[in-house]
């Protein structure tokens, strides 16, 4: 089962997950939210739309947006509705 490990912690792990563009997109309710920190920052796919982020924290050390999705991903996108991405620092495992 894929697990996203952040800081020697699992901080999602499903067997439901699709990968786009190489990234692991895993469902939402499978991310441990007491990890998460709302970020101002957001970036704009040309075919998937608007991307919100989060920050990382836990025991001291923070990531800084190391999470993403699309609150409202573009119809091509559906793929991506309710699901998290990470950046280089969380480590995916298959």
């Amino acid at each position: 089962m894929p697990k996203a490990i952040w800081n020697d912690e699992v901080i999602a792990e499903s067997d439901d997950t699709v990968v786009v563009e190489g990234n692991y997109y895993f469902p939402r309710a499978s991310l441990r939210e007491d990890l998460l920190v709302p970020s101002e920052t957001h970036t704009v796919c040309p075919w998937k739309g608007k991307a919100s982020y989060y920050t990382l924290s836990s025991n001291g050390q923070t990531a800084q947006d190391a999470v993403w999705f699309y609150p409202e991903p573009k119809p091509d996108a559906k793929a991506v509705r309710d699901r998290v991405a990470f950046r280089k620092d969380v480590r995916v495992e298959v």
